[in-house]
């Protein structure tokens, strides 16, 4: 990658690498080539996870955030919940160095996970997780987002994309190595079939291997993704994507008790490195395959249609072992989580999009309908999935192999089945070139249900929602936009309370005013927002164990982002997050409490600097996160500021090397206390070397 940017092409990359376009067109891939060529991101088709229309983001009364393809590299991302770390409203690694889930909160909510534009369905410990190596960016919308997606939580929308055939010959090869015994090998390469100007394809192929911050914790990962795209005439473009991947695991572990970590003992501090899972029991295989299309045509110069679908399977067999409740001064008890079946999916979705001008406007218009359909079968340990596995263990000196397995009479088949149909319209208007209107609305009929076919028993949830969503933006000269914006959300919850009565979908909404800055004597962006979210029929726990719907979750926030050139060599991100996130118990004295997991201030800053003058090729970056201090009832969690290093130097046009250091200053820390506590991540360095043609 090129190690500097012109002015006028950074702030022409900026902008439009901050735009969307629609969800369903083939990404135009980066040429890899030639190193020394300036990377223009303005020239590249950036999906529209905000709008599904070709509308630039910058000019759109919706929050969003975008990560390309080269910084996912510059910061060696290993899992998808590390995209975001240095972008405003979002907290990640909260539970530690996770090797088998993605945790990320939005606003201070959970939020929906897309590939491709089509919805990744995780049910439980049934979890599909992208990887890194085969997307060329990640996008973000932030908060409810059912006008355009369906049945979701408010925190938002995250769109992982592939990476897609490229119309010229081009390639990578990676290795890396480093601490934990972390090493990897990946294979890119792309380019036209057999010299045809109509088809092109592309092979991404990854091993990788690494232990954890824990005791015996690892992880071996086998990943390909073949796709082929065809120009079937000038109007009708089809994009084939399949993907499989292999997961071995160790699970991760990272459940520990407030006592010994932010708590003082009489025996000292429980050790990060501590497991309370049992070798050579515990188990995470799992095996995830999909394979789909994107297809467009356009019909003439105002309208199109465009189809994506996709099927999807996860097998898993996962047995971990986690500590419940403290039993002794120095003593615990152990449970285990067991969960053997699949979880199978397809979607589609279909969508017509016009475009035309009036005398004084532009109008796009979209009207689309969606499926989704999800069977989620497998055995597992007890409606609830929770079993004592033996005797107490030691909370600081653990003793392994005196416990009880899972037999088959302690496993009961349960199934969840969902199917959900949406109906939705969105209008945009550009009035005078100066204001822009958005209005949509969208119709869902959603169908969960929650078997237990062991026992014969049904737990249903239907709901018909309409979600509405609309802004107004208007945009100055100087490049100032100020705008406003609304939107809604819903969720339906399987199961019933404690008086055997049905749950109410969870229902979200927010109210938002910001302003996206980026005028022409800047050479990026700048962003601000102040937002309230609230979410009605929020979950909790009654005095008799059942969960119940007597609470409701609000966020009231500001947040300031910025990706900007300071010189022709220097590059900052930068972004600053206040969330007031409270629960207010509303079926008992209308009490609120501070939200867990949730600091009301984080902030994080990225320098890049390039040596173009000095020492051509080489670039040198620096990061530091801060996440302030939680609470979870009575128990406060400190804050914490972790630094990131990353070296890059560009030996020839080919080569290129590359080291990355995480937690340079190797802080141990507690990271967050949701009932259990957990570490963060320990210090990791990781050498890179690529070569390119």
């Amino acid at each position: 990658m090129a190690q500097s940017h012109k002015p006028h092409q950074l702030a022409l990359a900026i902008k439009r690498s901050f735009t969307a376009l629609a969800l369903c067109l083939p990404a135009v891939s980066m040429a890899q080539g030639d190193s020394s060529e300036p990377t223009n991101l303005g020239e590249l088709v950036v999906s529209a996870t905000a709008l599904k229309v070709e509308a630039p983001l910058v000019e759109t009364p919706r929050p969003g955030s975008v990560v390309e393809r080269e910084e996912l590299e510059e910061r060696n991302v290993q899992a998808l919940d590390e995209t975001f770390r240095y972008r405003a409203g979002v907290l990640s690694g909260q539970y530690g160095e996770d090797n088998d889930t993605d945790w990320l909160k939005v606003r201070g909510f959970d939020q929906s996970t897309y590939q491709d534009g089509l919805r990744i369905y995780r049910e439980g410990f049934y979890q599909w997780l992208p990887e890194p190596f085969g997307l060329e960016r990640v996008e973000l919308l932030k908060g409810p987002a059912s006008i355009l997606y369906g049945e979701a939580p408010p925190g938002g929308v995250i769109n992982a994309i592939s990476k897609r055939p490229t119309d010229t010959a081009q390639g990578e090869v990676n290795i890396q190595a480093g601490t934990d015994e972390h090493r990897q090998v990946g294979v890119d390469t792309s380019g036209p079939v057999a010299g045809r100007s109509d088809v092109s394809y592309r092979l991404v192929g990854l091993h990788r291997y690494g232990e954890g911050d824990q005791d015996f914790t690892e992880n071996e990962r086998y990943y390909l993704a073949p796709s082929l795209s065809w120009d079937i005439s000038d109007n009708t473009e089809l994009t084939v994507l399949a993907s499989i991947q292999k997961d071995d695991a160790f699970p991760y572990n990272g459940f520990k008790l407030a006592y010994g970590t932010v708590e003082d003992t009489p025996f000292g501090k429980v050790d990060p490195s501590v497991n309370y899972g049992e070798p050579g029991y515990d188990t995470n295989e799992r095996t995830q395959t999909a394979i789909g299309y994107a297809l467009s045509h356009r019909f003439n110069e105002t309208w199109r249609f465009e189809q994506d679908f996709r099927y999807s399977n996860v097998d898993l067999l996962l047995r971990s072992t986690y500590i419940s409740f403290q039993t002794g001064p120095r003593e615990g008890q152990r449970q285990i989580i067991y969960r053997d079946g699949d979880i199978s999916s397809w979607t589609v979705d279909n969508r017509v999009v016009g475009n035309w001008f009036t005398d004084r406007a532009e109008h796009t218009f979209l009207a689309g309908i969606d499926y989704q359909d999800l069977n989620n079968r497998g055995k597992q340990n007890g409606s609830l999935g929770f079993t004592d596995i033996g005797g107490p263990i030691d909370l600081f000196d653990p003793q392994y192999g005196s416990f009880t397995p899972i037999t088959p009479t302690d496993l009961i088949v349960q199934e969840i089945e969902k199917q959900q149909t949406g109906l939705y319209l969105q209008h945009q208007l550009r009035l005078d070139n100066r204001w822009v209107f958005l209005a949509g609305a969208r119709y869902d009929q959603a169908d969960l249900d929650n078997i237990n076919r062991t026992a014969s028993t049904r737990q249903e949830a239907d709901a018909d929602e309409i979600s509405l969503s609309g802004g107004v933006m208007y945009l100055a000269e100087n490049g100032f936009s100020p705008y406003l914006s609304y939107s809604e959300s819903f969720q339906p919850i399987a199961g019933t309370d404690g008086t055997g009565d049905l749950y109410d979908p969870r229902k979200g909404k927010q109210l938002e005013a910001g302003v996206k800055i980026a005028p022409d004597n800047l050479d990026g962006y700048v962003t601000a927002a102040v937002y309230r979210i609230e979410e009605e029929n929020s979950l909790g726990t009654s005095q008799s164990g059942f969960q119940i719907q007597d609470q409701e979750r609000t966020t009231a926030g500001f947040e300031v982002e910025s990706v900007s050139y300071l010189t022709d060599q220097l590059e900052l991100t930068a972004a600053y997050t206040y969330s007031d996130a409270t629960i207010k118990e509303t079926e008992t004295d209308n009490s609120e409490r501070a939200a867990p997991l949730i600091p009301r201030h984080m902030a994080s800053a990225w320098l890049d600097y390039s040596f173009a003058n000095l020492v051509p090729g080489l670039k040198i970056g620096g990061g530091a996160r801060y996440v302030g201090s939680t609470t979870d009832n009575s128990v406060d969690v400190p804050s914490y500021t972790v630094l990131d290093l990353m070296a890059q130097y560009n030996v020839t046009q080919n080569w290129q090397a590359q080291v990355n250091v995480t937690n340079l200053a190797d802080r141990e820390y507690v990271a967050s206390c949701d009932y259990w506590c957990y570490y963060g991540e320990a210090r990791s360095v990781v050498a890179s070397v690529r070569y390119r043609w």
